[in-house]
């Protein structure tokens, strides 16, 4: 027979129900739109727990985006990267993020509706400063050893700075996923099929290890 769950499982399961739809309410809906009324219906659930868990939308609002942050800094420390192979290993971190924002659509969007807000919620969360640093500090830290050890074999050009690479990967990726409805439109192309997917990755390689190559190792 099936224990019943305790009071505890069932408080977790239902702070993770009410946050699961709230980022697919917020998602679809924007901030101003993703009401708690909404929120609560989706997760089969009442807008009083909301605020027993949560103590606000904004609350709630930070949470969603602190869980997002999270489940990608999960899934970038499954990496398995060697340093004796620093190009096969700064490809892997290219592929890796541009495959992470085809699959979670949502963490893109919601990223947009923060900005457009000028970052002013999680600017809010009472372990802001904390937060940055645990979930942005290993993903620098792991580009930044991929940099060291393919400038110590002469792989790589010598002061390069993590931050602009990491930056230059997100660049490249971010703007194709999150734009790639009016893009399709503007070029006349779907940016959506396989193919055209796989030819930016390609080209998003190509581009990366272009710029950290050194001169004289690059053909004419």
């Amino acid at each position: 027979m099936r224990k019943p769950r305790t009071r505890e499982q069932s408080a977790a399961a239902t702070k993770e129900g009410i946050l699961r739809a709230a980022t697919r309410v917020f998602a679809k809906h924007g901030y101003e739109g993703g009401s708690l009324e909404k929120i609560s219906s989706a997760a089969k659930s009442f807008d009083r727990m909301v605020y027993y868990y949560f103590g606000s939308k904004e609350g709630l609002f930070i949470a969603v985006m602190e869980d997002l942050y999270r489940r990608m800094n999960e899934a970038e420390m499954q990496l398995d990267l060697d340093l004796a192979q620093p190009v096969a290993s700064l490809e892997a971190v290219i592929r890796f993020f541009f495959g992470y924002y085809r699959k979670h659509p949502e963490f893109l969007i919601l990223l947009n509706t923060e900005n457009q807000h000028k970052g002013r919620h999680l600017a809010k969360s009472p372990r802001s400063r904390e937060f940055a640093r645990e979930y942005s500090s290993p993903a620098m830290g792991v580009l930044a050893q991929v940099l060291q050890a393919g400038e110590a074999r002469g792989l790589f050009r010598s002061g390069l700075a993590p931050r602009d690479i990491y930056l230059m990967i997100l660049a490249t990726g971010y703007f194709y996923v999150s734009n790639r409805y009016t893009l399709s439109h503007f070029l006349g192309e779907d940016l959506e099929d396989a193919r055209s997917q796989a030819d930016w990755e390609t080209f998003m390689v190509a581009t990366v290890l272009r710029t950290v190559t050194p001169a004289a190792m690059l053909k004419d």
